[in-house]
């Protein structure tokens, strides 16, 4: 798998990539069966279809059935999508991400403690 840029998922696209991410290559059905929307088997299969033209999933036939894996994996994939919300949202500040999430959804202590560790590590790597 090639590092591109691949092109923003749509909601629905992403709890499709989220379902392969958690299961590995997998049939349209097994998709189907994971995925929490009413979404029908034959949007979830036109859906797999539009993401394979877009370079997010490939196709591989296995008898008479078609297994899709993802293109990027799960920490690659939110890497990327990361990076674009942070520039088209945010202006490129990672800041202003992090005080708008902060800000508006109730965070645990044990998030918080998370952040200060992440927040430390990243001062220590700083020259």
């Amino acid at each position: 798998m090639t590092q591109r840029s691949l092109p923003t998922p749509t909601k629905a696209e992403l709890e499709i990539l989220q379902s392969i991410w958690r299961h590995g290559p997998t049939t349209v059905r097994e998709i189907h069966k994971d995925m929490a929307r009413a979404s029908g088997y034959t949007t979830v299969l036109k859906m797999l279809q539009i993401m394979t033209e877009k370079g997010l999933v490939e196709r591989r036939v296995s008898g008479r059935a078609h297994i899709y894996q993802a293109c990027i994996s799960e920490k690659q994939g939110m890497g990327e999508f990361m990076k674009e919300l942070v520039e088209r949202l945010f202006g490129g500040s990672s800041s202003q991400l992090v005080l708008q999430a902060l800000g508006t959804a109730k965070t645990s202590k044990q998030e918080l403690e998370q952040i200060r560790q992440l927040l430390k590590e990243l001062e220590d790597k700083k020259p």
